[in-house]
């Protein structure tokens, strides 16, 4: 979204005053001489219309007759602010202060120089000089609340833009401004209705259409933000970030070439726009196109170093690429874990480290998936079941989004805090204020996740958890809680965090509050057996596709059932169809299906003999609702965490036969579970009961242990030296 300054670098006249001088300059034509005021109003007409070298040249014309002339030092830096050269315009500005300290103007137009040289401090002291001079300057108050809403202290900020609208009612700029504070507060009514003020003031304000739209589209009022998007492109036809903007809210709704069209768009208008870049690179993600995603997470960091949400991405994505070896992996990761190390400021000492006997662990959750995710799903009877006299939790939320399942989290917390609209200095600082022992990241390198804020170390102890699946590549994150299935000690070498390895699974499922019932074996009516996967496109790359080839031409009456999101996009079919045939597979035996809701979903099941897993990332929660559902899932034994997770599920619930050794190997246990329906229906029949009776949903037995982990964490901690916790006692 787009922030607006009350600037005078953009008009270039009301601060120009100050030294009433009347020598003459250079000829303004053949016979003529000017004042100096005359030529600096004929210098304005130049500066006004954007013709700054013409400008300039009499700006300067002026110092030579009158060298202490303020006005001309002063819009000389207006127009090296506007030329982007930041430090010469604070240079040039503050002689001209030096001038005339009255100026209310200079101080402003300081301002908003240094602030774009991320001088933000130093900004809004200027800013506040000029309001000291003039107390209702509109304009100063505006500027000011921009400047301390970079630094995210938004409730200064919004008080900031109120007394720009009390000292200038029809001020739209500071509505605009003041719609993203509380934006960015997670106010959207408030900023929706703020929006709005800004447009019923200035219509054809295509910065608040932008705006207006992509708080729309956050509240899941998508028709409309389309709407407030095309109006802003309408209005501004060469506006990058409303096609940027646009093609994110395509992309969410799955129509994935018509955004990557809006993307490229922004980039041939805007070519070092980075954010545009990271977004074409989820496109492409979404379409299975891999090797370009990843081409364009890297030019997004290419061009933004500190792009920490490009990095995340990319390392994400990485977990997907079957060519990238875990020593890859974490070389990656531990470059993004030292980027945001230098940017921090780390706690040395907590004051929650003296706990008093008796008092309970205090423990610190950070994620935006505290709701209907896979997060919230394997969390929610893990928290019910904790003894909350020895573990206190306190949830920190990364996003707003609240559902009926974050509802019931909440009753097993006590305390729900939001860190939403804080910077990393300040989610930390709340976090440590609220003595936090042990804060747990549930999020790792995935959507929303606030892994720079670790490396303040808020916490004593730190520790990443059930979210993800590789290292998060921070030291100042002390473990990584793990089973000795998902990682073996032969693998430890593939995490900066150190393993505590839980002693079944490291995850427990929380069975679906949707009473779906298991069928009986499709097989025994339909006479063939189908095979189904419901894990998202981008796990199925093309070695997967090959064994699959290979699996269905071993089971030559064998149907393959697909069912993912992506394909509410009929290109994607299409191209998954081709990419089928390509691998030899007959696309008449395979049914591509689309998202639906979670009941229907698992009714689904029902039309699946036993699913087939990806890699080398396989499934997770998809896995435990297939098992949920009557359905053995068939995996291949991996190389790393993210491809043993099937593995972990499996023996959790006692289904090592279903574990292959190799390719070979899957497609043999493909064979031989096919050949055996009764056998198969009758391992249906019973699995919900052996799921239920196994430590995957053994929700007391999971919470005593974890609970028997972070006392152990916190047993094991000593002095934190150089962002580290001294080795204690994790299994090796």
């Amino acid at each position: 979204m787009d922030r607006t300054s009350g600037s005078e670098a953009g008009g270039a006249s009301a601060g120009a005053t100050g030294t009433d001088a009347g020598s003459a300059t250079q000829p303004a034509a053949a016979g003529q001489t000017v004042t100096v005021p005359q030529a600096i109003e004929i210098a304005l007409t130049h500066h006004r219309a954007g013709r700054l070298a013409q400008a300039e040249a009499i700006y300067r014309q002026v110092l030579q007759v009158e060298p202490n002339y303020a006005d001309a030092w002063h819009l000389l830096g207006v127009i090296a602010h506007q030329s982007q050269q930041h430090e010469l315009a604070c240079e040039l500005i503050t002689r001209a202060i030096e001038l005339n300290p009255q100026a209310v103007g200079y101080h402003v137009n300081l301002g908003n120089a240094l602030r774009a040289d991320g001088r933000l401090d130093e900004a809004i002291d200027q800013y506040q000089q000029a309001l000291a001079l003039q107390p209702d300057y509109a304009e100063a108050h505006n500027n000011l609340g921009n400047a301390l809403q970079a630094l995210q202290r938004l409730d200064e900020a919004i008080a900031c833009y109120r007394r720009a609208l009390l000292a200038r009612p029809d001020y739209a700029e500071a509505c605009n401004n003041m719609g993203l504070a509380l934006a960015a507060q997670g106010a959207y009514p408030a900023a929706i209705a703020t929006f709005r003020q800004a447009l019923a003031l200035t219509p054809d304000y295509p910065e608040a259409h932008n705006n207006l739209a992509s708080t729309l589209k956050t509240t899941g009022q998508v028709d409309l933000a389309l709407r407030h998007y095309r109006q802003a492109i309408a209005l501004r036809p060469d506006y990058a970030e409303a096609f940027n903007n646009l093609g994110s809210t395509l992309q969410d709704m799955g129509v994935y070439d018509a955004a990557i069209e809006h993307y490229q768009r922004a980039l041939a208008l805007k070519p070092d726009f980075a954010e545009a870049h990271n977004n074409l690179a989820n496109a492409y993600s979404n379409r299975g196109d891999l090797p370009t995603a990843i081409e364009h997470f890297r030019r997004a960091l290419a061009l933004r170093p500190d792009f920490d949400l490009a990095y995340s991405n990319l390392l994400f994505h990485l977990n997907y690429h079957a060519l990238n070896t875990p020593a890859d992996y974490v070389r990656e990761a531990r470059r993004f874990g030292q980027r945001v190390a230098q940017r921090a400021r780390p706690f040395r000492t907590w004051p929650a480290a003296g706990r008093k006997a008796g008092a309970p662990l205090r423990v610190g959750l950070v994620s935006g998936d505290l709701r209907r995710h896979p997060v919230g799903y394997f969390l929610e009877n893990v928290l019910a079941r904790l003894d909350h006299s020895k573990i206190e939790v306190i949830a920190y939320l990364t996003k707003p989004h609240r559902d009926d399942l974050s509802e019931r989290l909440e009753s097993h917390c006590a305390g729900w805090r939001s860190l939403v609209g804080l910077s990393d200095a300040d989610a930390a600082q709340r976090i440590y204020d609220d003595g936090v022992q042990i804060l747990v990241d549930l999020a790792g390198h995935t959507a929303d996740n606030r892994l720079p804020m670790f490396a303040y170390r808020p916490a004593p102890v730190q520790v990443a958890w059930l979210g993800y699946f590789a290292s998060t590549g921070l030291k100042e994150i002390d473990y990584i809680l793990c089973d000795a299935t998902v990682l073996p000690p032969s693998e430890t070498s593939h995490f900066t965090e150190k393993p505590w390895r839980l002693p079944h699974c490291y995850l427990c499922f929380t069975p679906p509050s949707e009473a779906v019932e298991v069928g009986p074996l499709p097989m025994l009516r339909n006479g063939y057996p189908t095979l189904g996967c419901f894990n998202k496109l981008g796990k199925l790359n093309d070695k997967v596709l090959a064994l699959w080839a290979r699996v269905l031409q071993a089971l030559p009456t064998a149907r393959l059932l697909l069912k993912t999101k992506e394909f509410n996009n009929p290109a994607l079919r299409d191209a998954t169809l081709a990419r089928l045939t390509a691998q030899g597979i007959d696309t008449a035996r395979v049914t591509l299906e689309a998202y639906t809701p979670r009941s229907h979903y698992l009714a689904e099941y029902g039309r699946v003999d036993f699913a087939l897993d990806p890699f080398p990332f396989t499934g997770g929660t998809t896995t435990a609702e297939a098992l949920w559902m009557g359905v053995p899932v068939l995996t291949r034994r991996g190389d790393r965490f993210v491809s043993h997770a099937g593995e972990s599920l499996l023996r959790a619930v006692g289904l090592e036969t279903w574990i292959a050794a190799d390719d070979d190997d899957y497609v043999a246990r493909a064979q031989h579970f096919a050949a055996n329906p009764e056998a198969l229906s009758a391992q249906r029949t019973g699995l919900r009961a052996q799921m239920l009776a196994s430590p995957l949903c053994d929700a007391p037995g999971f919470a005593a242990a974890l609970a028997a982990a972070f006392e152990g964490m916190w047993a094991a901690r000593n002095e934190v030296s150089d962002g580290h916790v001294s080795p204690g006692a994790a299994d090796e």
